[in-house]
């Protein structure tokens, strides 16, 4: 299979670019200095010379707080430059595999969200990754849009490493203990979407790792990956964050992944076996 990969640098960029390089696809690479996706002449440039089976938007404006003071930029990089991909796409007759977000929802829902329940962002980072889904869907050979969540990996900035910088700096950590969701790891994640892009089964998909927790589980069960005691982080409430964030954050990510079990496809793991597997990765560097 040839594929095109935007966002190569990112973290879930690095592990798909391993993915399909260790299955032997012919892979195209590419971080920002590579391929622009905001711009439409790069894009169309990229996928008429490559004519790839499978185009994989990793790519994306993530920095939640800072889209809510630029939100043309916002509108432009998780957007727009959607638009661009599926226009391409259409014409090399390429699939789109389009990486969202768990931020579509507006987090209120007592139940896990599944596919079809109605979207309602809440910050300008929802809602420009919403308005990319439904760019994506809009022309072209049916593509895949993949909704995910809370997303760790071995490399890029993430809550892994971030916990683990704060474990060894500080003697008690805080994390807020009423927002819950499905922590995914990008080494999961990564054989999911080209496997989705193989079977090019179309539409909206939820794909997360299983077992939901909230931010002050998940900041426990790192710190004892560690082999440092659990009990130096503590739980506090969203309203006691200081300063608060810009952006709201959905109180309820949990996502569903009722099309995947419709399909045939085997969950992934729970979130604590890839939790420990990375880790222990990133100790050993």
């Amino acid at each position: 299979m040839r594929v095109l990969i935007t966002g190569a640098g990112g973290q879930l960029g690095t592990d798909l670019v391993a993915v399909c390089n260790a299955a032997g696809d012919e892979v195209h690479a590419f971080d920002r200095a590579g391929l622009d996706i905001t711009s439409r002449s790069e894009v169309h440039g990229a996928l008429t010379s490559l004519q790839p089976d499978a185009v994989f938007n990793c790519a994306a404006w993530t920095a939640v707080d800072d889209c809510e003071s630029n939100p043309d930029y916002a509108l432009l990089a998780n957007g727009m430059s959607v638009r661009w991909l599926a226009e391409a796409a259409d014409r090399a007759g390429s699939h789109l595999v389009q990486v969202s977000t768990d931020y579509v929802f507006d987090g209120t829902l007592d139940r896990p969200y599944h596919e079809w329940d109605e979207p309602d962002p809440q910050s300008v980072y929802g809602l420009t990754k919403l308005i990319g889904e439904r760019e994506a869907l809009a022309i072209g050979p049916a593509a895949t849009v993949v909704r995910t969540s809370w997303v760790c990996g071995r490399h890029g900035s993430n809550m892994v490493k971030t916990i683990m910088r704060l474990a060894d700096e500080r003697d008690q950590l805080a994390f807020v203990a009423d927002q819950f969701g499905h922590p995914t790891f990008t080494h999961d994640l990564a054989p999911y979407l080209r496997r989705l892009a193989l079977d090019r089964l179309s539409g909206i998909v939820h794909v997360t790792n299983q077992t939901p927790c909230s931010w002050f589980d998940f900041a426990r069960q790192v710190v004892a990956a560690m082999g440092k005691d659990p009990a130096m982080v503590h739980p506090i409430a969203t309203i006691e964050l200081q300063p608060p964030r810009p952006a709201p954050r959905p109180v309820n990510s949990v996502l569903d992944n009722a099309v995947l079990r419709m399909a045939g496809f085997a969950p992934m793991r729970d979130f604590r076996e890839p939790l420990q597997e990375s880790v222990a990765a990133l100790l050993a560097q």
